[in-house]
């Protein structure tokens, strides 16, 4: 499979110290790929210096040959939610149609291609009843699908999702892998990144394990070994039997965060 995404010994640094150390990442055309790390791996740093927000310090990114921002095919980012001003006083539609901002040109006036397309967005996401509400005003899993449905209305080859599961419900996680299963059969390739080992091993099929550098890439069951874990979480991993217990919250207490199954057969259980 061609490689949508190339990203060659990418290294950037926040005033000296590293984010990321010389990551080498190839993402077929189509995949769905689980970026998993402990909080402050890098994940982030990662989509952003993928759409061109961050710029490295050594090494390139290239979507389909060419350096963010430089192709036609789009690529959408959808940030975590507390990167976002709630407060902003827009409506749920304002919302989806600055995913057409980059088609509108010069003069800035949506066209009918571009209500189609915002309408489109709104009804995959099951939302165009919200359509006049401010975002201010809605739960978090419908704040999510709103910006999933402004990243939609890019029309995207790769779409990018920072944390899309924290601060949702369980209805509102089913429903968003419901529409990455959608998106499979359109050959859209996905990037996520999230901390819930459990769902990258049973829902995805790469994975890439990230603290700072590049600890594993592949098929999850390849990538969630108790060494590969071990490496990236450090302390912060217990293993207790086939359970992996991993601190999201402090350094040092192991046992405060979540646990998951490294075997890939059970189910998600709290500590």
């Amino acid at each position: 499979m061609t490689a949508m995404l190339a990203l060659e010994e990418l290294t950037v640094r926040y005033n000296g110290q590293p984010a990321l150390e010389r990551v080498t990442l190839h993402v077929p055309h189509g995949a769905q790929v689980a970026i998993v790390g402990p909080n402050g791996a890098g994940k982030s740093t990662l989509f952003k210096a993928m759409v061109g927000l961050l710029r490295p310090q050594h090494g390139h990114v290239l979507v389909h040959g060419r350096p963010p921002g430089d192709q036609t095919d789009p690529v959408a980012y959808v940030p975590q939610r507390e990167e976002i001003d709630w407060r902003f006083p827009v409506t749920v539609a304002d919302v989806v149609m600055m995913g057409r901002y980059g088609r509108l040109g010069a003069v800035r006036r949506p066209q009918a291609a571009d209500r189609e397309a915002v309408a489109r967005a709104l009804d995959e996401l099951s939302i165009a009843h919200l359509a006049r509400r401010p975002i201010g005003e809605l739960s978090g899993g419908q704040q999510q699908r709103v910006f999933l449905a402004r990243a939609l209305a890019q029309e995207p080859h790769v779409l990018l999702l920072d944390e899309p599961f924290t601060g949702v419900d369980a209805s509102a996680k089913e429903a968003l892998l419901g529409l990455l299963e959608v998106l499979r059969g359109e050959d859209i390739t996905v990037l996520v990144s999230t901390h819930d080992m459990n769902t990258a091993a049973t829902r995805f099929e790469l994975a890439a394990l990230l603290n700072q550098r590049l600890i594993a890439y592949g098929p999850p069951a390849e990538v969630f070994t108790p060494a590969h874990i071990g490496e990236a979480y450090g302390g912060q991993a217990l293993f207790v039997g086939d359970m992996v217990v991993v601190d999201q919250c402090c350094p040092g207490h192991v046992g405060d965060g979540i646990a998951h199954r490294h075997s890939h057969t059970g189910e998600e259980k709290a500590p």
